[in-house]
């Protein structure tokens, strides 16, 4: 009766030509396959759009103007600026620049790994890392950036005397841009020594 148990056993577990290990592995290789072969979802958010006129001899022509922000909320992010004649337009030109110039920023914890002071044009901003349970501590087009990247404790502060909200943006994306995790700065500082 036990042997009759056990053999029954055998018979539900194990498939004719496989073993159980295999079985998992071939599982697994499937999950990581559809993980690499579906897109992460990117989102984007409308910064900014601005009418900008121009005065000819029957009037005045209208044109618009569109910053987007693109990001997969897991440390993706990307900005576009588009231009054309009607608004939907631009927005569409704004997400195709954002798709184009997505890059990875470090993100631990849900924060920032440093906290970083970038200019750009005459915006200055500066961006610090927060404890958990923070939120995003941001204005306008810092706090749509942040967003998209993915970032859910940060202080960020506009340090200068300009709302352009172009260059506040800019100077935000810019600072994602330069942030660095503790292991590629020392394996930089390694490097540096070797040489």
């Amino acid at each position: 009766m036990i042997e009759q148990e056990q053999n029954e056993t055998k018979s539900t577990t194990e498939v004719p030509g496989k073993t159980a290990g295999e079985e998992i592995v071939e599982v697994i290789e499937e999950e990581i396959i559809e993980e690499v072969t579906e897109p992460a979802v990117l989102q984007d958010k409308v910064i900014h759009i601005n009418r900008v006129a121009k005065v000819v001899k029957g009037g005045r022509k209208f044109h618009f103007t569109a910053l987007v922000a693109m990001g997969d909320g897991q440390g993706r992010v990307g900005l576009g600026y588009g231009k054309a004649g009607d608004v939907l337009s631009a927005i569409k030109k704004g997400q195709e620049h954002a798709r184009k110039n997505l890059v990875i920023i470090p993100i631990e914890k849900g924060t920032i790994p440093h906290s970083i002071k970038m200019k750009y044009g005459a915006a200055t901003i500066w961006l610090k890392p927060a404890s958990e349970g923070t939120g995003v501590i941001a204005g306008g087009p810092m706090r749509s950036l942040l967003e998209v990247a993915g970032i859910q404790n940060i202080l960020a502060k506009n340090i200068s005397r300009t709302n352009t909200k172009i260059n506040v943006a800019r100077a935000t994306f810019e600072a994602l841009k330069e942030l660095r995790t503790l292991k590629e700065v020392a394996a930089r500082r390694t490097a540096t020594h070797e040489s």
